[in-house]
């Protein structure tokens, strides 16, 4: 009876303990998962602090901040010396580099100067000890001045006609080529951009300029006109710039064109709120796609407004196209850039900011070694892509140069990723940017196959970049067509500025020379990678 007795408890302990090591594993495994939770909110509590507090570039956060840069907080110090006596290209050595030591700059000599001439009354020059001062030079000092802006109004007066016989009769027997008697002629005016409207080329590109270039609302406009004496409201302003979109519509088709025929597109979207859209509430997301393409010594750009992000809408888009197609990772591109006839290319500098998160996020710790080794190789590359650039490299020499030093650094890329991928957690910052660098990793060789390509999407961002920054100031879009006439507007002002011209002067060119354009070859002599620039100056 105590033998079996005895068995029993020590069965009852036995179960006992099995059933203890079975609550240890669950609470190991739940201790591990809370920590990794833990991990995972910290990181993100570090990366929230970084976009609150810490510096907005793309530059290494473990980078010091140069000794050279000037103190925001720094007080103004007075200067004696005019402009022209201060060198602007005075150089400073940090290291093997060599920088512009700050400085003021010569005022432009192209500006305008009116001179104003002190001298020195003839009391003054004559002194007590019976000495004349006599003139031996002269000390010039420049300063800026600005002569505000001034509204006029252009007149234009057309003589009035009637016809008359040599016999001074109104009537003609024998001729009828000027109509009826007594009836006048007049000489047509010349057309406009927008028929019937009292508003000039410059006007009109004063106001485009002032919205879609300098992110001025239209309301604020309204402001300034009526500080200068004119009374245009907001409405006007509008209307004019839809009819703007309506008349300029052919030449971004015309742009569109170009870029369909260019070898590579790189394409990217931002959302924007748009009113009035047709099922829709206003609070809904709208979207502004942004295509650059063409050659890169004329490079187009074109912006067009759809009501979603769909990857639809880049299949429209790009539906007769072929060639290359750079894309950040978006999901929605990833039909059409599978596409036949269609080479898909991943961007780098997606890469490195999801590496750069980790450095934010995990600092000191061993997650931030690896990001750092990333952010490192990744340097590397951008490094030969900067030599190529600096030898001015044809595409042939920039493959040959990618496959003797690019090719082996994305060897080591690639080794780091499948080693620190199985053993980093996927819901981490680390674990998300290993899987979107290896999920990318097809696309992100492919810029070793020709020389025209390039590491990242920038060309594309750098694009819409200014549509972005406008959308913080006007905040949203009054309807569908407004959103459209924007678009147009934006896709000539960026080809032009990308394009090297003033975009203020090419608005005011194309203004007046779009109406009097008939046919294709002269409507697509207006874009402005193929202006000559001296009909710019000229207008």
């Amino acid at each position: 009876m105590k033998n079996e007795a005895e068995n029993m408890e020590v069965e009852k302990l036995n179960v006992s303990l099995s059933q203890k090591e079975k609550e240890i594993e669950i609470l190991l495994e739940k201790n591990k998962n809370l920590q990794l939770r833990n991990d995972y909110l910290e990181e993100q509590y570090q990366i929230f602090r970084a976009i609150l507090f810490g510096r907005k570039t793309e530059k290494r956060p473990f980078e010091p901040i140069s000794v050279l840069q000037p103190s925001l907080f720094d007080e103004p110090t007075a200067t004696s010396e005019t402009p022209s006596e201060i060198e602007s290209e005075k150089t400073i050595t940090v290291g093997n580099h060599q920088r512009k030591k700050p400085g003021r700059r010569p005022l432009p000599a192209d500006l305008p100067r009116k001179d104003s001439r002190i001298e020195l009354s003839e009391e003054e020059k004559h002194l007590s000890c019976g000495c004349v001062l006599v003139p031996i030079g002269e000390k010039v000092t420049e300063e800026l001045d600005i002569i505000p802006a001034k509204i006029q109004v252009i007149r234009t007066i057309r003589v009035q006609y009637v016809r008359k016989t040599p016999e001074g009769r109104d009537y003609c027997d024998t001729c009828d080529d000027v109509g009826a008697a007594g009836a006048m002629v007049l000489a047509p005016l010349p057309p406009k951009i927008i028929p019937q409207g009292i508003v000039t080329p410059g006007l009109l590109a004063h106001v485009a300029t002032a919205k879609y270039v300098d992110a001025l609302p239209l309301y604020r406009q309204e402001q300034q006109f009526q500080r200068l004496g004119l009374d245009i409201n907001r409405g006007t302003l509008s209307n004019w710039m839809l009819l703007l979109g309506d008349a300029c519509q052919i030449l971004i088709e015309f742009l569109f064109k170009e870029i369909l025929a260019g070898p590579v597109i790189n394409m990217d979207e931002t959302p924007v709120q748009v009113f009035r859209e047709p099922g829709r509430s206003n609070t809904t997301k709208s979207y502004m796609w942004v295509c650059r393409g063409g050659t890169p010594e004329k490079p187009c750009i074109v912006f067009q407004y759809f009501p979603t992000r769909s990857g639809a809408v880049a299949s429209k888009l790009l539906s007769n196209y072929k060639g290359f197609l750079q894309t950040d990772g978006y999901i929605g591109y990833e039909t059409v850039g599978e596409r036949e006839g269609i080479i898909h290319l991943g961007c780098w500098t997606h890469v490195r900011r999801k590496f750069v998160d980790v450095l934010k996020g995990t600092k000191g710790t061993n997650k931030a070694s690896v990001a750092k080794t990333m952010v490192d190789y990744i340097g590397e590359l951008y490094g030969v892509e900067k030599r190529a650039r600096a030898e001015n490299l044809t595409p042939e020499k920039i493959v040959e140069l990618r496959a003797v030093e690019s090719k082996p650094i994305l060897d080591k890329i690639k080794k780091l990723l499948d080693e620190k991928g199985p053993t980093s957690p996927p819901k981490s910052l680390l674990g998300k940017a290993i899987y979107y660098a290896l999920n990318q990793w097809p696309r992100l060789e492919i810029f070793l196959q020709d020389g025209r390509l390039r590491l990242d999407n920038n060309l594309a961002e750098n694009s819409i970049r200014p549509f972005a920054i406008g959308r913080k100031n006007w905040m949203f879009m009054g309807s569908p067509r407004g959103a459209n006439a924007g678009a147009g507007l934006y896709s000539l002002i960026e080809t032009a500025k990308a394009n090297g011209i003033e975009p203020y002067a090419y608005l005011r060119f194309i203004f007046a020379e779009l109406p009097k354009a008939s046919s294709d070859d002269e409507i697509r002599a207006l874009l402005p990678q193929h202006l000559d620039r001296a009909r710019l100056i000229v207008a």
